[in-house]
């Protein structure tokens, strides 16, 4: 096995599902400019202490075999943007399957860390195991090595199928992984990838957890009110959020409550993203038409979690002597959406990479100032004004005349577009304030979810329509009081 040495490795990493591994093949035989380097059965063990000391120090080693030829590699800290990694590593041959630390550059430790006893501790934690195919593609003025990797991740009596694709830089310049990967998503099924196979692998081994998603009230926005900075970040956390998600959603297919909990989530990202990118005139023809496309998907969100809301039996309902057996019906139809197939259908459709990858695509580009949003103000004044119009936009809702339960239905809509303005822009306000001016507004919106949930209640129990329209009369009375006492308060950004 040929030595490396170290460097920096950057590639582009894209999960596909098996049943295209073969499309994937033949079109990359037949691409132009590329070159098959054939197919390697790859084993690779990975090592780590019982304390995952390693781990702690954002480390991976492994030992890759070949053909009888071994070689451990070290991978440090690194960043990941989109499902663009990029990570030193450090390479190195060796006679056997167990890795020599005292091998690796001495300044890659820290200077108080005992090698000899690191070593001591190592032991095998997971394996990888996979037949890799390669390709070298000329991109550009870049060489791309393109891998197909296939096998299986194990820890213990525990496996898991692996099916990836990365798009890894040989020589030339990093933008020009992205064009290739849109080449290959435009002909079959891909998607980002974050998860790489250590990290996969520590989560096998129980070793590790998939990362915790807390609510995102605001995201932390760079000093100063560059507007072209700020929607770097802004773009760079919601795509990262979306790949999260995905995670979860797959991790948590037995919880149909949490399932739609996650979606929603799933979805505030994709209208987060698509909200951003449309106040500040960044869509381009992919993203455009990816997300009406993919708007168009999550059309069954919003009765699972009216479903979901219906499970957890809510007072006025339990009140009303017909909360057990609503929430009854209401789990039996939620087993009945078929998250795990919603999930397949999007990762089974091209669109969905093409959207994702056009995403990093233009994050890539805001990175290198290479877009630029068209505005003339800081952010501070431009998002001033849009919270402006969301303001308006209530009063407007507030003042229209129209059957109750639908014009609060609608009310929801805009309470979520002023929920998204929050997460993006809120960093920029007092915190006081904001949290003051939302818990407002988010009273409104649990009794209009309330209300929903209700009309819902209906459809799967006719018997209690009347004690629920009760309900939702006396509902529609509290969301009308609320509001004007929320529309009193002075807005936060002014």
């Amino acid at each position: 096995m040929e030595n490396d040495g170290n460097h920096t490795e950057i590639e582009l990493k894209l999960f596909i599902l098996p049943q295209y591994q073969q499309p994937l093949i033949t079109f990359l035989n037949q691409l132009p400019g590329s070159q098959s380097k054939g197919c390697r059965q790859l084993t690779n063990r990975y090592f780590d202490t019982p304390g995952l000391a390693l781990r702690r120090m954002d480390m991976g080693l492994r030992v890759r075999g070949c053909d009888g030829n071994y070689e451990q590699t070290i991978k440090t800290a690194g960043t990941v943007v989109g499902g663009l990694h990029s990570r030193p590593e450090y390479n190195i041959d060796i006679n056997g399957t167990t890795p020599e630390l005292a091998l690796f550059p001495a300044e890659i430790w820290p200077q108080t860390q005992d090698i000899a006893a690191l070593q001591q501790q190592l032991h095998c934690l997971f394996s990888t195991d996979f037949q890799r195919h390669c390709w070298w593609v000329q991109e550009g003025a870049s060489l791309i090595e393109v891998a197909l990797d296939q096998g299986v991740i194990a820890a213990g009596n525990q496996r898991e199928p692996l099916c990836e694709v990365e798009f890894e830089l040989i020589s030339g310049s990093a933008a020009d992984l992205l064009p290739l990967a849109q080449k290959v998503a435009q002909q079959l099924p891909l998607r980002l990838g974050k998860a790489s196979k250590a990290q996969r692998g520590y989560r096998l081994a129980q070793q590790g957890r998939a990362r915790p998603l807390d609510t995102l009230h605001d995201i932390p926005l760079p000093m100063g009110g560059d507007v072209n900075a700020c929607l770097t970040v802004i773009v760079e956390t919601a795509i990262e959020r979306w790949q999260l998600l995905e995670e979860w959603l797959q991790l948590s297919l037995d919880n149909v409550v949490q399932q739609a909990a996650l979606w929603q989530q799933l979805r505030d990202c994709v209208r987060l993203l698509r909200l951003v990118l449309t106040q500040f005139a960044l869509h381009n023809d992919l993203t455009l038409n990816g997300f009406a496309w993919l708007e168009s998907q999550l059309c069954f969100i919003d009765n699972a979690l009216e479903l979901a809301y219906l499970c957890t039996v809510p007072k006025p309902l339990q009140e009303a002597g017909q909360g057990q057996e609503i929430a009854f019906l209401a789990q039996a139809s939620l087993q009945q959406l078929d998250f795990a197939g919603h999930l397949q259908a999007l990762w089974q459709d091209s669109r969905y990479g093409v959207l994702q990858l056009a995403l990093v695509q233009l994050l890539f580009d805001l990175q290198r100032r290479q877009l630029l949003p068209s505005v003339t103000e800081d952010l501070p004044n431009v998002s001033g004004k849009l919270l402006e119009g969301f303001w308006q936009q209530l009063q407007v809702f507030m003042s229209a005349k129209g059957e109750a339960t639908a014009q609060y239905l609608a009310l929801a809509d805009a309470l979520e577009q002023g929920h998204l303005l929050g997460v993006a822009f809120g960093h920029l306000y007092p915190k006081a304030a904001r949290d003051k001016f939302y818990t407002q507004w988010q009273d409104v919106n649990q009794q209009i979810v309330l209300l929903g949930a209700c009309r819902r209640a209906t459809q799967l129990l006719p018997a209690a329509t009347a004690a629920l329209n009760d309900i939702q009369h006396g509902l529609g009375l509290s969301i009308e009081r609320l509001c004007r006492n929320a529309l009193r308060q002075t807005p936060y950004w002014r």
